[in-house]
């Protein structure tokens, strides 16, 4: 056997070594994936249920606040509404308002008065 044989001989055994490398390599490989895909099923079927329980919890949260939501809504609505009714008594009744605010005052100032007597 002669030098070329000697290299043909060490070439095959380094292309052996180095497929059964690969070959190990691809056998890990495998194992990992098929770890991460069982992994992977055990967190699904964890999460799908919290998934679902928060899902109940925001629902149950949201619809108190959808009635408060129509609540705050009607308090809108009727303070608008005295508002404008307000508005509309001034608007048509303007020297009432001016005599219902000289009788406050009237009581005030004979308010003051009483006070300044019982203090002295």
């Amino acid at each position: 056997m002669g030098p070329g044989g000697i290299a043909t001989i060490i070439a095959s055994i380094s292309l052996l070594v180095i497929a059964v490398a690969i070959a190990y390599a691809v056998v890990r490989l495998g194992k990992l994936i098929d770890e991460a895909s069982t992994s992977l099923k055990a967190f699904t079927t964890d999460t799908t249920p919290l998934l679902e329980e928060s899902t109940r919890t925001l629902e149950l949260i949201n619809s108190p606040l959808e009635s408060f939501a129509r609540i705050t809504k009607n308090v809108e609505d009727v303070s608008n509404r005295v508002t404008d009714a307000a508005t509309g008594f001034m608007d048509k009744n303007g020297a009432a308002v001016k005599v219902a605010g000289a009788l406050i005052s009237a009581a005030q100032v004979s308010k003051g008065r009483k006070n300044k007597k019982k203090s002295e």
